[in-house]
């Protein structure tokens, strides 16, 4: 295990000096934590209960929505910018990514044989799903880890911060309002409150009033009280 962290981590000496944006750390905080709920949810749900079926279901459903669409993001603003500058750079992620796609077809394909799977074949389709789904998460967390390292020295070897803010900016742009609420959901649970508090701060300076107001109360309706105490005293600084 020590060995294979050492091979998978950056050196103290690898590391940059100072933070630089981050295109893939916050988000695959969402996602990692996404993951991990979704694969309790299935693996905890009782297949013969039939509301209860259908609501990890459709949080797996949901998650694997979530997974197209960000390989969708990452394919069309993070790779393509890796490749702008450095041809073949994200060669190796972008592979990963058509492999991932295929795995969510997979995935789709064993939800809507449990919808309709008999009521006797249901638990034994349930753990087939559920195994299916770890299998993911793990390709998943191990790819999360090569792009916020070898893709992410690309991304910091050839743009500044600036770019990669310009780079950040458009790709939210193009996501749709309502699929931005899902993401804040899982934004809200899984960055740290300085980190939150961060994404906020620059949301609220790019949006209009009634906008953010509404962002805010979404955000307040997933955390505990002390993340909501810790958020509004760093908002209001």
């Amino acid at each position: 295990m020590s060995a294979l962290l050492d091979a998978l981590l950056p050196t103290r000496h690898s590391a940059p000096k100072a933070p630089r944006h981050d295109l893939y750390g916050p988000v695959h905080k969402a996602l990692r934590r996404f993951m991990g709920d979704t694969l309790q949810r299935a693996g905890s749900a009782d297949p013969f209960d039939d509301a209860d079926l259908s609501d990890a279901l459709g949080q797996v459903e949901s998650l694997l929505h979530a997974m197209r669409s960000h390989l969708k993001h990452e394919n069309d603003f993070v790779h393509a910018a890796i490749e702008a500058r450095q041809p073949a750079g994200a060669l190796q992620t972008a592979d990963d990514h058509v492999g991932h796609l295929e795995s969510i077809a997979a995935l789709e394909a064993d939800v809507l044989a449990l919808r309709a799977a008999p009521r006797e074949q249901r638990d034994h389709r349930m753990g087939r799903l559920y195994r299916h789904l770890a299998l993911f998460v793990a390709e998943n967390l191990n790819h999360m880890q090569l792009e916020e390292t070898a893709n992410n020295a690309l991304l910091w070897a050839h743009y500044t911060d600036a770019e990669l803010a310009e780079i950040h900016d458009r790709l939210i742009a193009s996501i749709a309002p309502a699929e931005m609420m899902g993401w804040l959901r899982w934004f809200a649970v899984a960055l740290s409150p300085a980190e939150l508090a961060g994404m906020l701060g620059d949301m609220r300076a790019k949006a209009p009033p009634e906008v953010f107001a509404a962002v805010l109360q979404w955000v307040r309706s997933h955390v505990d009280a002390r993340r909501w105490a810790l958020l509004e005293r760093a908002l209001a600084t």
